[in-house]
């Protein structure tokens, strides 16, 4: 099992393979600058050397952890100021990854203020397009995150995602993160043998499964459908343990690395690390 957790990195990049591996991880994420500014700088030659001789050190792979984007980004937001920033913060965001020899940017497609999902798409679309064709050299992978249908928010749903994939110009650089709160927000059961394959089978129908690369696990404060967005801890939410069982139990899942977001710090992510290994361990066999 690869898993690990949304790490801080507020004592320095090079101090995340670490502290990852002491919370009984063996991956992890990060953001690449403080989530909430539009400013955001390249590490310089010293951090970025560090960086990767921590991270060979750690046994962890580049390609196995996660870099999120900055919360600000909305490349389907209607208002040309903030859209040219967000292509201005993705572009330098890209280039922060690939400096720190990683190969995953995750982030969200965005909320179309009211505009329409189609314009939205049209709009996330163009702005992966101007992203991408600087950063043609790169070997940085966009990942796109389902998230809550909420707010405006487009992709949501594995169609929509679909049609984003498909209207860029570059689509063997775009592939998915699946979030199993957002996804339980959406309506997206995962608490039962058949509800895991039936999501297996429609993200495979839609984007393919060679797309689906990363995983945000996190429970869910609200029941299924409520489109409320808030993380709760492994098994203290309406996904509960044995609906995390299910999920985990499935081949298809466990080749992908699972990046805990959960409330709390270090201390509580060991302890939502011990507990996915507990939940697959402590279950037998089921077929419900």
């Amino acid at each position: 099992m690869i898993i690990g957790a949304h790490m801080s990195t507020s004592r320095g990049f090079d101090k995340v393979p670490q502290a990852s591996l002491n919370i009984g991880g063996n991956t992890f994420q990060i953001f690449p600058h403080s989530p909430s500014m539009w400013r955001a700088k390249l590490p310089d030659d010293t951090t970025a050397r560090n960086f990767k001789y921590r991270l060979a050190e750690s046994g962890i792979k580049p390609e196995d952890t996660l870099v999120h984007s900055g919360y600000l980004i909305n490349l389907a937001s209607p208002k040309p100021e903030v859209w040219e920033k967000s292509v201005e913060l993705l572009d330098l965001e890209i280039k922060i990854v690939e400096v720190l020899g990683l190969k995953y940017l995750n982030f969200h497609p965005g909320s179309h203020l009211g505009t329409g999902l189609d314009e939205g798409i049209s709009r996330i679309a163009k702005g992966i397009d101007v992203v991408l064709s600087r950063n043609e050299d790169s070997k940085v992978i966009l990942l796109l995150e389902n998230v809550a249908p909420k707010g405006g928010n487009i992709g949501s749903t594995f169609n929509e995602l679909r049609r984003i994939i498909e209207t860029c110009s570059y689509p063997e650089r775009v592939m998915i993160t699946y979030d199993t709160c957002h996804g339980f927000d959406a309506g997206y059961d995962i608490r039962s043998k058949a509800a895991v394959e039936k999501l297996l089978e429609e993200i495979d129908s839609e984007v393919g499964l060679n797309r689906f690369v990363m995983i945000h696990l996190n429970d869910s404060k609200y029941p299924l459908g409520a489109a409320k967005d808030r993380h709760e801890r492994i098994g203290e939410g309406y996904i509960g343990n044995e609906g995390f069982y299910h999920f985990l139990s499935n081949p298809e899942i466990l080749k992908r690395p699972l990046i805990l977001e959960t409330p709390g710090k270090d201390p509580e992510h060991a302890e939502d690390i011990k507990r996915v290994k507990e939940i697959l361990g402590e279950n037998g066999d089921s077929d419900d």
